[in-house]
């Protein structure tokens, strides 16, 4: 079997793919979050959060794979299977059943500045190792932080 080799170094490659790793578990997850909520939503505000729900969806499996791609771009395989994303993703998930409107909004803010917390936290680590997975991870960063404004909006006034 031939591998792809990479154009950075290895130590470099292993921080970068790390990262790009960690981040595709949190999206793909997210994505898994989002959908539950969307397909159980109840209350009052079903309509306009199921549709943001969905945003948040396309959002994070678009990303995912431009993740997983970018990993192999740098040789090595991105890892997306279920198992995988059910053993290694932590973020947080609505609750079995109907979810209401604003437990929906509570948990898709919750898990969406979680997310973009790991995320800077990446954005860091790949700084000197390797700008172009800093750049995706930045990107994807602005992109999740507008979502999380968005449901933070449906909690005001509090």
């Amino acid at each position: 079997m031939t591998t792809v080799r990479s154009t950075l170094p290895d130590d470099a490659r292993k921080v970068a793919c790390e990262a790009l790793q960690d981040t595709l578990v949190d999206l793909l997850g997210l994505s898994l979050v989002g959908k539950q909520a969307h397909w159980n939503i109840v209350g009052p505000r079903f309509r306009s959060i199921h549709l943001q729900l969905d945003e948040v969806v396309t959002a994070t499996r678009d990303f995912a794979d431009t993740v997983a791609e970018r990993s192999a771009a740098l040789g090595v395989p991105p890892d997306g299977r279920p198992e995988t994303v059910a053993k290694d993703f932590t973020l947080p998930a609505p609750q079995e059943g109907w979810v209401r409107d604003s437990d929906a909004v509570r948990v898709m803010v919750e898990a969406l500045q979680d997310a973009v917390a790991r995320l800077r936290e990446r954005i860091d680590a790949t700084e000197k190792a390797d700008p172009v997975t800093q750049d995706l991870l930045i990107s994807i960063t602005a992109e999740l932080e507008k979502q999380r404004w968005m449901f933070d909006a449906e909690n005001f006034p509090r």
